[in-house]
């Protein structure tokens, strides 16, 4: 399982590629384009934290870092994170859009690559796990149909030293692809 989800995915007009070194300059580039996001992030992927963070999902076996693409362009990242083979349950996240790609339908698209690629591999559940202070993301995960199924409270500490609530979402694999497109 776990190698069925470390190839590289194309959907609609976006594709990933297993994080590796050549990429890291430009994807560290656009992580910068919006160095504010990062305040309510877990991690630090801004130009200061980007290097240590990115090494940390990396080093992570249960982890499986991916960039993204739009056509041939760099559009972010996101990862298969704590993938567990026994529970087949991964979690969705570390997800970065450059700023130009938001609220285009790149997320549905991206997603839609993803859960599909997860699903196929023999996943049941698809885990998402956002800061309650990501008005942004939560309506995304909304819009894709996923399922909040509460909030642990008090969940971590960021980087910032902010005590982290997080809101859980979830989809099944019988829940997907949705019945319409919600791009």
């Amino acid at each position: 399982m776990i190698a069925c989800l470390s190839e590289p995915m194309a959907g609609d007009g976006v594709s990933a590629l297993p994080f590796d070194e050549t990429l890291r300059a430009a994807l560290k580039a656009a992580c910068a384009e919006d160095d504010r996001i990062w305040q309510i992030y877990s991690l630090d992927f801004g130009p200061d934290g980007f290097d240590a963070s990115i090494d940390r999902f990396v080093r992570n076996p249960l982890n499986r870092v991916f960039v993204l693409f739009e056509g041939r362009d760099l559009a972010g990242m996101s990862s298969f994170l704590g993938i567990d083979e026994s529970r087949q349950v991964l979690e969705i996240g570390g997800t970065y859009y450059r700023p130009h790609l938001r609220g285009t339908g790149f997320n549905f698209r991206a997603k839609d690559m993803m859960l599909r690629r997860a699903f196929e591999c023999g996943i049941r559940r698809a885990e998402f796990r956002v800061d309650v202070r990501n008005a942004r993301s939560q309506a995304a995960l909304a819009r894709l149909g996923a399922v909040r199924e509460g909030v642990i409270r008090a969940d971590r500490i960021t980087w910032t030293g902010h005590v982290r609530d997080t809101a859980i979402y979830s989809i099944l694999q019988e829940e997907w692809p949705p019945a319409r497109n919600l791009g």
